[in-house]
Order: structure tokens, then C-alpha cells, then sequence
């Protein structure tokens, strides 16, 4: 069975970045996945400091675990300032080429204002630096204030097709790259 792991990249309560990584998790388990959401605002993980032990951070080694032991994975970041979250930057500093190495990524942007590409297109670079495969799809949500219904779905049809879309692929393309039946 292929395995994923989803961190979204914001502290935020009620934060849309959580909304939208939720709702690609349970694409990815109604496809048959095993997937494991981490919260990273539940983790008390340090600043990198560039070192590869952090023995008074015991979620450094638990958010290592899970990259390790997962065939792909989920990111999901607000953009700031025109880039990836600090916070999600940080997650994958935190990791190596250990955890990420020859993994498949799925990656999706929520922005408050208009759609862009951005902090996506920076999200590949980080990714492709460390061997990471990320699937050509993506998805980018602008104006996430109103993308959201009370429930936490996606309002606009097309748009939660484009999640639907994601999702398959990242489960289509990890099981053809790491040879996951």
C-alpha cells in the first residue's frame, strides 16, 4: 500500500492551509492510500540551526520518522511575502536528503488575494534540490476567504476538481515511481 504523509505550513487557527491539506489526505485515502497528517502546529520543532541532532526536540526525530517511512507526500503552504511559509521551510530544513530523497510530492498554495504561482514555483525548487519528484499538477487557491464553505470544502466545482486531479496524480505517479502496488 503506497503511504503519504501532509503538512501544511501555517501556525494559524482555523487556517485554510489545514482546510485544503485535509481535504487532499482524504482524496488520497479514498484512492486506497495510507496517509498520516502531521500538525505542525501540535509540534514543538526548533529553528534549524544547520546541525543534525536536536535531542531536546523529540518531534524533530517524529516528523523525520514519517517522511522516512513515506512513499510521498502532501505540502501545503500560505503564501507570504510572495514565497513558501517560514514555517514550512523550516519542516523540510529539519529533514534531509534521508527523508526526501527519490519521494514523490504533491503541492498545494493558498493565497488570500488573487491566484498566483509563486510560492509554488519556489516550493519546487526547495523540492528538486533534495531529489524530491513533484507532480506537474498543482493547485494554487486564491482568495481561500471565500474558497471554503462553513463545512470546509471546496465552494467552486472546477477548483475542487484541480484537488481531485492533484490527488490522483500524486497517488497514480508515487505508486509508478517507487514501485508501491
Amino acid at each position: 500500500m503506497v503511504k503519504f504523509v501532509g503538512i501544511a505550513g501555517s501556525l494559524r487557527p482555523n487556517s485554510y492551509s489545514q482546510l485544503a491539506l485535509g481535504l487532499v489526505c482524504d482524496r488520497l485515502g479514498a484512492l486506497g492510500a495510507d496517509v498520516e497528517q502531521l500538525d505542525l502546529r501540535e509540534m514543538n520543532l526548533p529553528l534549524c540551526h544547520g546541525g543534525k541532532d536536536y535531542p531536546d526536540h523529540p518531534d524533530v526525530e517524529r516528523l523525520r520518522q514519517a517522511f522516512l517511512e513515506a512513499d510521498g507526500f502532501v505540502l501545503v503552504t500560505p503564501e507570504y511575502h510572495g514565497s513558501v511559509s517560514g514555517v514550512l521551510k523550516n519542516a523540510l530544513d529539519l529533514m534531509s536528503f534521508d527523508q526526501l530523497d527519490g519521494k514523490v510530492a504533491g503541492a498545494v498554495s493558498i493565497l488570500g488575494g488573487q491566484s498566483n504561482n509563486n510560492a509554488l514555483n519556489d516550493l519546487r525548487t526547495i523540492l528538486r534540490w533534495v531529489h524530491t519528484w513533484v507532480v506537474p499538477e498543482q493547485v494554487a487557491i486564491g482568495q481561500a476567504w471565500q474558497a471554503f464553505d462553513d463545512q470546509g470544502k471546496i465552494v467552486d466545482e472546477k477548483l475542487s476538481q484541480r484537488l481531485d486531479g492533484l490527488a490522483q496524480s500524486l497517488y497514480d505517479n508515487t505508486r509508478k515511481l517507487r514501485g508501491v502496488d
